[in-house]
């Protein structure tokens, strides 16, 4: 069964950092674009960042540029995202998502667009 599996969430205070991590069960998944949501109690799931199949094109919200990256690793299955200078409203359970498209630039925005979800990670910044 394809599963992908965040890890890397926790507490911390505003102003630090968290690096999360999303692997997946299967190499099929470095030809994939994947990306980062997350949500917050009472909210909708809202789109943090993407990355395409490549790893050349990404794209961030933006109210998040600047704070947030997203890379791949070298087998391409593996995406990380690293937060810096937290903030309370970051507050919320991280999502990893994958789509099955092939196109090799492609960077997906959109929760539908997706085919595969991890579990969710959580995040809590305190202030």
């Amino acid at each position: 069964q394809v599963q992908l599996v965040e890890s890397g969430g926790g507490l911390v205070q505003a102003g630090g950092s968290l690096r999360l991590s999303c692997a997946a069960s299967e190499r099929t998944f470095s030809n994939y674009p994947m990306g980062w949501f997350r949500q917050a109690p009472g909210k909708e799931r809202e789109f943090v960042a993407a990355i395409s199949r490549s790893g050349r094109s990404t794209v961030y919200a933006d109210s998040l540029k600047g704070r947030f990256t997203i890379s791949r690793g070298n087998a391409g299955n593996t995406v990380y995202l690293q937060m810096n200078n937290l903030k309370p409203e970051d507050t919320a359970v991280y999502y990893c998502a994958a789509c099955r498209s092939y196109r090799l630039e492609y960077v997906p925005q959109v929760v539908v667009e997706y085919n595969y979800w991890g579990q969710g990670t959580q995040v809590t910044v305190s202030s």
